[in-house]
């Protein structure tokens, strides 16, 4: 008789190759942050988003703060923070963000925050007051806000950015071409009308696009061709990488030579800064975009 091999139905996950590889986070600066955001209560997208660079921004003393919980109103194929019905946001919030900022001494702070659908201001109130807040007690921060789609509520958009932070960032995430399949509660056009909107306020635009998703190159050019046409300064390239087995899987690992082509083509494109590479995320090195 002989031994036939066992089948499996589960698709085989591709292998990380080397430059994927990320040192754990130690040190004594990491264990600092990590007790701030404990004692305070607060979400961080590093924790909740799996981030691989969560060890080399908190050894450094940095870290992105997420307001408005850590529960998602949105279910994107892509993303590692929890989806179902938010509870009550904590209206004390935006006083701890600012208390905690201030005790880690950060130059430039990044705040995110979860999609909150249900909200009939999408959260403005609590974004402006936390960007508010953080000003008051560290008037020397400057401030990067990663903000959500607000569904075509520009109302609500407007509050979020006229507390006086310094930087503007909306994720496009993905080429148009695999919107309904990464963001398909979101719509491509309106991602692009916020950020045009968001430059048209007077503001330094950011947006952040993923790659081994089954994208082409010439999608990525026209990306990067529609984001400069819409306003955007700031444009960060990094790899998917899939946060569990339940999430979309990785078509393809990208070498970091095509990173390089992809930093040299969004600065001939007219953007004024690209940060491009395997292991960027949208808030890496996010001091340097000012």
């Amino acid at each position: 008789m002989l031994d036939l091999p066992i089948i499996s139905d589960k698709p085989e996950r591709k292998r990380k190759p080397n430059w994927l590889r990320v040192k754990l986070p130690i040190g004594e600066d990491f264990r600092r942050v990590r007790n701030l955001v404990d004692t305070y209560n607060l979400h961080t997208i590093c924790q909740s988003g799996n981030c691989p660079n969560m060890g080399e921004c908190w050894g450094a003393g940095t870290a992105t703060f997420m307001i408005l919980g850590n529960t998602c109103t949105r279910s994107c194929s892509f993303c590692a923070v929890k989806t179902g019905r938010p509870p009550e946001y904590d209206e004390d919030e935006p006083r701890r963000v600012a208390e905690a900022i201030k005790l880690m001494q950060v130059k430039h702070a990044v705040i995110t925050s979860v999609n909150r659908d249900e909200l009939k201001d999408r959260g403005a109130e609590i974004w402006y007051q936390t960007v508010v807040a953080v000003k008051a007690s560290s008037p020397g921060t400057t401030i990067e806000t990663l903000i959500p789609d607000t569904r075509g509520n520009w109302t609500a958009l407007a509050r979020m950015v006229e507390g006086g932070q310094e930087v503007v960032s909306h994720n496009m995430e993905t080429v148009e071409n695999l919107y309904r399949k990464v963001r398909p509660q979101a719509k491509y056009e309106r991602s692009l009308e916020q950020i045009s909107r968001t430059k048209a306020m007077g503001h330094r635009t950011k947006s952040g696009v993923m790659v081994g998703l089954g994208e082409t190159r010439d999608q990525m050019f026209a990306i990067m061709d529609d984001l400069v046409k819409n306003g955007c300064d700031v444009l960060t390239i990094g790899q998917y990488l899939q946060p569990t087995p339940m999430h979309i899987a990785v078509e393809e690992y990208i070498h970091p030579d095509v990173f390089a082509m992809y930093k040299e083509e969004g600065l001939k494109r007219g953007f004024d800064f690209v940060e491009s590479g395997p292991l960027v995320r949208s808030s890496y090195h996010a001091e340097r975009h000012l």
